[in-house]
């Protein structure tokens, strides 16, 4: 029971400094202070947007070559989170316009794992 609340503790001292970053739309910031070097990113099979990613590095590069084709963004929202042991999920709108996709809305949930107080696995739902 008290490895249980240490898990839950610290996943939810991450989701909090997440939240905060997040709700500043930070999200390289993210990825610098809260993802670990082994991070996985893993998106749905029928992404025609990405592909699944694995390491801090290539991770960041994804993010980069999507952040680098949105031209503009007409609404960004991100809901606070919810802690379940070492998860925490968040869903997120986005109301974009992206090179090469036109006018895109993303309705999605994304859920992150946490292990030793860093984030080693983000997976999106939409």
């Amino acid at each position: 029971m008290v490895k249980e609340m240490d898990t839950i503790s610290g996943t939810r001292m991450v989701a909090m400094r997440f939240n905060e970053l997040a709700k500043k739309e930070k999200w390289f910031e993210i990825q610098d202070e809260l993802f670990a070097d082994n991070v996985r990113s893993v998106e749905p099979s029928h992404s025609m947007y990405f592909k699944d990613e694995e390491g801090k590095a290539l991770v960041r590069k994804k993010g980069e070559e999507w952040v680098a084709r949105v031209k503009s963004a007409n609404k960004l929202s991100t809901s606070e989170p919810i802690v379940a042991g070492s998860h925490f999920a968040v869903s997120r709108c986005v109301d974009i316009d992206v090179e090469g996709h036109g006018h895109v809305i993303i309705n999605e949930l994304m859920l992150y794992e946490v292990k030793d107080g860093k984030i080693v696995l983000e997976q999106f739902f939409y």
